[in-house]
C-alpha cells in the first residue's frame, strides 16, 4: 500500500490523464495514410509522457525527495524504451537520473546497476556526443564519491569538465558543475588552495 502511494504521489497522479490514449486500444484505420497520421499521434503522446514522467523526476531530485522520484523516472524508462529501443543514446540521461535518484536514496547497488546500463549504451554508441560523455562521467564521479572513492570521483570529474570543455567552450557555464564538484572533494581533503583555484573557476 506504502508503495502504490508513493507511486501515485510521485507520478501517477500526473500521467493518468496520458496513459489511456497511450495503452487504451489503438483505433482501426483503413488507409496507409490515415494509419501513418495514426502512429504519428501515438508517437508525440508517448513523448510528451516520457517529457512528464522525466521533468517530474527531475524536480524530485532538484527538492531533495529522491524516493518520490524513482517511480516517475521508470515510468520515463519504460515508455523511453519501447520509442526509442532499449539500447537508445536518449536511456542515458534517464538512467543517470535514476543512479542519482537511488544513490540519494542510499540505494548504491541499484545506482551502481543504472550507470553501468547508462556506460554499456555510451561505449555502443561511436558518435555519442561529448555532452552525453560528460554527464555519464560526472553521474560515475558523484557516485564515487557517495561511495568514497575521491581519486576515482577526482577522475571522473576531471573527464567531465574536459569532455563539457570540448562540447561547449572553456568559458561555459556547463563546465562549473565539474569544477564544482571537484573543488567540494579538494576541500574535503583540505587541500585549500586547489579548492580555492576551482571555485574561483566556477
Amino acid at each position: 500500500v506504502s508503495h502504490q502511494r508513493t507511486d501515485w504521489m510521485s507520478i501517477h497522479g500526473h500521467i493518468c490523464h496520458l496513459l489511456i490514449p497511450v495503452l487504451g486500444p489503438q483505433p482501426c484505420f483503413h488507409s496507409e495514410k490515415d494509419r501513418k497520421h495514426g502512429k504519428e499521434q501515438l508517437l508525440r503522446k508517448q513523448e510528451s509522457l516520457i517529457a512528464v514522467a522525466l521533468s517530474t523526476a527531475q524536480g524530485f531530485v532538484w527538492a531533495g525527495k529522491p524516493l518520490e522520484a524513482i517511480p516517475a523516472a521508470l515510468q520515463a524508462l519504460r515508455f523511453s524504451s519501447q520509442v526509442f529501443g532499449s539500447g537508445s543514446v536518449q536511456l542515458v540521461p534517464i538512467y543517470l537520473l535514476l543512479a542519482e535518484a537511488s544513490t540519494g536514496a542510499g540505494r548504491l547497488r541499484q545506482a551502481a546497476k543504472y550507470l553501468s546500463q547508462a556506460q554499456w549504451i555510451v561505449l555502443q554508441t561511436p558518435d555519442c556526443s561529448a555532452a552525453l560523455q560528460s554527464k555519464l562521467h560526472r553521474g560515475l564521479g558523484l557516485f564515487s564519491v557517495a561511495e568514497g572513492n575521491l581519486d576515482q570521483a577526482l577522475y571522473h570529474l576531471a573527464n567531465d569538465v574536459y569532455l563539457a570543455t570540448a562540447e561547449f567552450g572553456l568559458n561555459s557555464v556547463k563546465v562549473s558543475g565539474g569544477y564544482f564538484h571537484m573543488a567540494n572533494i579538494f576541500f574535503h581533503q583540505n587541500k585549500m588552495d586547489a579548492a580555492n583555484s576551482l571555485y574561483s573557476e566556477v
